[in-house]
């Protein structure tokens, strides 16, 4: 007897553990659904593919000057294997089970290799994160792609995203 009491004790702390977390992730979630603007939608025509596409995980997106608040609005806050497409008007990460994340080329700041991202570390600099501009908020966006040796690649071609899209414009204008 005593021993079933304090199996359904643990149980008991396990299930308040576990509720509190639902509801912490629930009121950051209202937080920053306050204070950020809508995430962009993929656009119909993205524009040409500048990199063969590149299969791994969508690790997160959180708020530039901290690696480990991540965004929880909406399934942004959720990991998800998917591909990553780098078009010439940005960067379209298709998450499986999940939305998929749009960043517009004249929102990147900047792209580099890390270790960390959203409470997520790996060994080396196995993480490309993208800095961009949702509103007035800098965000980071990590993507851990299968092919390490690509990822350097993949840096440089989204850093030069913006100066890409400002040649366009003024090539059309």
């Amino acid at each position: 007897m005593e021993r079933a009491l304090w199996v359904l004790a643990l149980a008991a702390l396990a299930g308040l553990v576990f509720f509190g977390m639902r509801r912490g992730w629930l009121a950051r979630a209202r937080r920053q659904a306050a204070e950020l603007l809508p995430f962009p939608e993929p656009p119909v025509a993205p524009g040409a593919e500048v990199l063969t596409p590149a299969t791994g995980m969508y690790v997160g997106t959180t708020k530039a000057d901290d690696w480990q608040d991540r965004i929880a609005v909406g399934d942004i806050g959720h990991r998800a294997n998917g591909t990553a497409h780098l078009h010439d008007r940005g960067l379209l990460v298709e998450r499986d089970g999940a939305s998929p994340v749009w960043i517009p080329a004249e929102s990147v700041v900047d792209a580099r290799l890390d270790h960390k991202l959203a409470n997520k570390v790996v060994p080396g600099a196995g993480l490309v994160v993208v800095t961009w501009r949702l509103g007035d908020q800098l965000l980071d966006t990590g993507f851990r792609g299968d092919d390490k040796q690509a990822q350097t690649e993949w840096v440089e071609a989204i850093r030069s995203l913006p100066a890409r899209t400002t040649s366009n414009t003024s090539e059309d204008g």
